[in-house]
């Protein structure tokens, strides 16, 4: 297993406006090479999958209009000229930062894509939550489906909604808020928000699910963040697993 810290010096694109540029490196690393400031943080990158850090703000794959166009995908194409095929593996919350991984050719995509579909990755969140959590962990299992009257909007639906478990625990209390890593065995959208909100523990900063004015005016980000991806290499097998953190910047 190979475990990687997030981000070192001399893999993150500088956001001053100059070019940077790194040689080859041996193992099958990927050269990287930045003309439009600025791009993507990297955490690690190969000739076949590279994996980033993402700023809230950033959509994961481009949205409807020419004004949504920039995202993960579309930087990450520009960064690794040798990329082919769609890339985008899965995704996070525009909001949400942190860890993500793309894949730069199309058999690499597929393959990583096919162990977030049958969830063989692992994949670990930290938010910071408008609750003192008296418990040292929990799960909330809770089924939801979209708001079809309110899209984006996500609800718990008892009846119609699909299976979606999180697995909490709880790292901290910092004096009226609690620190909680976060495990989604479920992927579905906006679950960690929804399901914490539910549960009476909304996440700073969510102006969609928390009780508002007061989550927005507690924090201007929303306090969830992508601290741990692990999976298999493209191409390496069961022997193949590899591990990236990035800590939370709140």
């Amino acid at each position: 297993m190979s475990v990687h810290e997030s981000v070192a010096p001399d893999r993150a694109v500088s956001s001053g406006g100059q070019r940077s540029s790194e040689k080859p490196r041996s193992g099958g690393e990927q050269s990287v090479v930045t003309e439009c400031e600025p791009l993507l943080k990297i955490v690690h990158a190969t000739d076949r999958y590279a994996v980033v850090d993402k700023p809230p703000g950033l959509l994961s794959v481009p949205g409807k209009g020419e004004v949504n166009q920039d995202c993960v995908s579309s930087r990450a194409r520009r960064m690794f000229s040798h990329a082919s095929g769609p890339m985008v593996v899965h995704r996070l919350d525009m909001d949400t930062s942190g860890l993500i991984v793309v894949g730069l050719d199309a058999d690499a995509q597929r393959e990583l894509s096919m162990q977030f579909e049958q969830r063989r990755t692992s994949k670990r969140y930290i938010a910071l939550v408008d609750a003192v959590v008296e418990s040292q962990s929990g799960v909330i299992d809770l089924p939801m489906r979209a708001d079809i009257e309110n899209r984006p909007m996500q609800i718990i639906d008892h009846a119609m909604g699909r299976p979606s478990v999180t697995k909490w625990s709880l790292r901290s209390i910092e004096v009226d808020r609690s620190r909680l890593e976060l495990e989604p065995i479920t992927g579905r959208t906006h679950q960690l928000r929804v399901h914490l909100a539910a549960a009476g523990m909304a996440i700073l900063g969510d102006v969609l699910y928390g009780p508002q004015p007061r989550t927005r005016e507690l924090c201007d980000r929303l306090c969830l963040h992508a601290c741990t991806l692990g999976f298999l290499e493209p191409g390496k097998g069961e022997g193949g697993w590899v591990e990236f953190h990035s800590p939370p910047p709140f």
